[in-house]
């Protein structure tokens, strides 16, 4: 590559004494070639005298080298979009090879390669230059001096883009399903040279240099070029390797500079420091096994019963490797088939729900590295459960160093300000419709998948993405094309994430937190519904209203209840529009609302009763279950994210330890049994899994229903909200007239802290047509309880 004609140069000379091969040159006047030896650099004394006649025939009298002023301006204040193009080595129309090499604190720059050895000179502005007579361009490294110490260091200007034409065309496209591949920082061997590439996307930025520990936080001597009309700038530094801290130094176009962390980096100093890191996985996998069959059945049609995590506030202090040694014992013991985690991609506050994400690529470093969070994962797989995480794409934070206006111009955000800021989180909307943007989030969800193994993504605020109106009001936002309130881009970016996740990780499942009536959230993407719209593709969706219509009912008093009976069967108009799941998540035990049982009316005994009824009752309705932790063991306190869980409750010093200890034994049996009762799971999108026994009884707080598994085996589940014992309670069952039942569960059995109400080993059906069937059988309902029975 020519470099362009210098208009101003400073006089000089280097002190370069190339050494003539010995009987080639013969003292003939031609251009000396260098020894293939290695010969002593000259200091500046020796090179004064008169060298040898075959040196001085070829000695440069002046340095063609040195740049323009604007050339050099530009380097300075980092905009320059292809530095590659004057730095480093390139052939003079002279024939010379020029050398420049900017060091602004350098003391001296000395070049060295086989059988060349010279100084380069001092030029203005941390320039540093030479002409030298050679007849081709080498493969040099540097010498800089600092602070009298000299540092030998591989030139970053002498090798080629290490982006391909595929991937740059991938990118533009919006197209590149492995994009952390190719962006961010990589360690990387470039013929025998190893170092780290440096790749971003910042298609507005003037210029971009990296700045990191490696160079003192000086991107001065490491600006990037641009690749073409990709918006992706690059830099091999040689030499940098894992554990290096950095950030990008992106020049904007009203000639500020910001520095910016890696949107791609895969790992993070520990906050509130904000640098991204270099890191390479030596992690070894050892879940094959779990991975080869997780895909065997479908989450809607098996067993999925979710413990959700806050993981810094579980075990406070615990980090990822010791959270492996007691997490999935825990959770294996009590029987969920999953752990939802959370916060695991970066974020600024240690204490919240980490939903405002700084870095989509990187676990969290509070509690370790990326290989330690994998650890997690593979230790909970081999354990044999499954691992969601929380995942944020509907936006992010204003953080000055990550994502907003990361070019100086709105990039990741939308360009229209009516839709940019989200108006209750004072956050940032993603631009949907842009195809990087749209890539990188895609690529994103990928990413956990592949890398980490993740086996479902929970994506938060899903409606929130959905709707253009949305917590706005009139003349607050623009109508799609059509004239309504969908957003398209979202719907588009959402549909191409979940066919995307599915198609290249089997058996993942996605999970939308999604609170609005939205036809089709669960709906395959090929298949239109009565809205014009393709589903949005995701396995299962947050059952919102059935969660706030049942805790409405379960706060009131039971002598109320009946009033609200609706709330507990209103869900079954509705349960197979959708694959549902049921949540008490987080959401629901913080910011006031008190933990799930002191929601619950009356003294502690009749809370822990109506919260063991309310769960068994849970544990049997159509849909997955998820529940938060500490609600397990009937936590009093609201969450807390310095405390966590109040795990005292289960001592058994403490005097209540057996009320807890009853609510989480019951949870225990709960999993148990619901594993074991395919009547409970194998049909639960399917109408003919579920029938009513009753519905009805709202003077009576009674709830009763049959579930069926695929092939037609009954489970009754039959619920008592209220705090009297109803004897000889006639209930109708499935046409098994002759036959018995038996309680599988009782949640009011004395070992849960219950009154010990429970039925005899067999309840025979009897002949008498009750509640629309031919046969029935009679139970002492127990207090507050919710009781199943299979049948004998």
């Amino acid at each position: 590559m020519t470099p362009r004609q210098p208009s101003e140069s400073v006089s000089g000379e280097p002190a370069f004494l190339p050494q003539p091969t010995p009987g080639e040159d013969g003292g003939s006047g031609k251009r000396p070639v260098p020894s293939t030896q290695p010969q002593p650099a000259p200091t500046a004394a020796s090179a004064d005298p008169a060298p040898p006649a075959a040196a001085s025939a070829t000695r440069p009298q002046a340095s063609p080298a040195s740049l323009t002023s604007g050339e050099l301006d530009r380097l300075r204040r980092g905009v320059h979009h292809d530095p590659h193009s004057v730095l480093g080595a390139h052939r003079l129309p002279d024939g010379d090879i020029a050398v420049r090499v900017l060091r602004p604190f350098a003391e001296s720059v000395r070049v060295e390669a086989e059988g060349l050895r010279a100084e380069l000179i001092p030029q203005a502005g941390g320039l540093f230059t030479a002409a030298l007579p050679l007849t081709c361009i080498p493969d040099h490294r540097l010498v800089v001096t600092y602070d009298g110490t000299e540092h030998t260091v591989e030139d970053p200007y002498r090798f080629l883009p290490t982006l391909g034409e595929l991937d740059l065309h991938l990118i533009g496209e919006g197209r590149h399903e492995r994009l952390w591949e190719a962006l961010g920082s990589h360690v990387t061997t470039v013929g025998t040279v190893t170092g780290t590439r440096f790749t971003v996307w910042a298609p507005n930025a003037l210029g971009v240099r990296v700045a990191g520990d490696f160079n003192n936080w000086d991107g001065t001597s490491h600006p990037m070029r641009s690749l073409g009309s990709s918006g992706v700038w690059e830099l091999f530094v040689p030499e940098v390797g894992a554990g290096t801290l950095y950030k990008y130094e992106v020049a904007r176009r009203d000639g500020s500079l910001t520095m910016k962390a890696d949107p791609m980096a895969r790992a993070t100093e520990v906050p509130p420091a904000t640098a991204s890191v270099v890191t390479v996985s030596e992690y070894v996998w050892s879940d094959q096994s779990w991975i080869r069959t997780r895909s065997e059945r479908s989450a809607h049609e098996a067993p999925f019963s979710v413990y959700e995590v806050h993981l810094p506030s579980w075990r406070p202090g615990l980090d990822y490797r010791a959270l492996a040694e007691e997490l999935p014992r825990y959770v294996k013991d009590l029987g969920f088939t999953h752990v939802e985690l959370m916060p695991v991609a970066e974020h600024p506050f240690g204490g919240s729900w980490g939903y405002q994400v700084t870095s989509y690529y990187a676990p969290t470093s509070r509690l370790g590295t990326p290989d330690d969070f994998k650890f997690l994962v593979d230790a909970l797989h081999r354990a044999g459960v499954g691992v969601i995480m929380d995942w944020v794409p509907a936006h992010f934070p204003k953080d000055e160093w990550a994502l907003a206006r990361f070019d100086g111009t709105t990039l990741y955000e939308h360009p229209d300000p009516a839709t940019a800021e989200h108006p209750d989180w004072g956050t940032l909307v993603f631009d949907y419709g842009r195809n990087e943007v749209r890539n990188f989030l895609v690529a994103n969800a990928v990413y956990w998948c592949e890398e980490f193994h993740i086996d479902g993504l929970r994506v938060d605020a899903v409606a929130s993405m959905l709707y253009l109106d949305y917590s706005r009001e009139y003349g607050q936002w623009t109508p799609n094309r059509h004239g309504g309130r969908e957003n398209l881009d979202a719907v588009a970016f959402l549909q191409e994430m979940n066919a995307t996740v599915y198609r290249r990780c089997p058996g993942v499942v996605t999970v939308a937190e999604e609170s609005t009536a939205w036809d089709g959230v669960t709906r395959a993407t090929h298949h239109t519904g009565p809205g014009g719209f393709g589903g949005l593709g995701f396995g299962l969706k947050w059952n919102m209203g059935w969660m706030h219509d049942s805790l409405e009912y379960m706060s009131k008093e039971p002598v109320h209840r009946k009033y609200h009976h609706h709330g507990m069967t209103f869900s079954m108009v509705y349960a197979y529009s959708e694959n549902y799941c049921l949540p008490i998540s987080h959401d629901e035990v913080v910011h006031g609302k008190g933990s799930l049982v002191s929601k619950m009316p009356g003294d502690w005994w009749q809370q822990r009763a109506s919260t063991r009824a309310y769960l068994g009752f849970m544990w049997a309705h159509p849909g997955k279950q998820l529940l938060f932790m500490g609600q397990e063991f009937a936590q009093g306190a609201e969450w807390s994210h310095d405390r966590g869980p109040d795990w005292w409750l289960l001592d058994p010093a403490y005097p209540a330890e057996p009320d807890h200890r009853g609510v989480r034994d019951l949870v225990r049996d709960l999993n148990h049994v619901y594993a074991d009762t395919p009547a409970l799971w194998s049909l639960d999108a399917s109408p003919d899994g579920f029938s009513w026994i009753d519905g009805e009884a709202a003077e009576d707080n009674v709830l009763s229903f049959v579930r069926y598994d695929d092939q037609g085996t009954p489970l009754v589940c039959v619920s008592n909200f209220s705090p009297v014992v109803r004897e000889h309670y006639r209930v109708g069952v499935p046409d098994t007239a002759g036959e018995a039942w038996r309680e599988v569960l009782n949640t009011d059995a004395l070992s849960y802290g219950g009154s010990g109400v429970v039925a005899p080993e067999s309840v025979k059906a009897e002949a008498v047509a009750w509640n629309g069937r031919r046969g029935s059988i009679q139970l002492a309902l127990p207090p507050l309880a919710t009781v199943w029975l299979k049948p004998v």
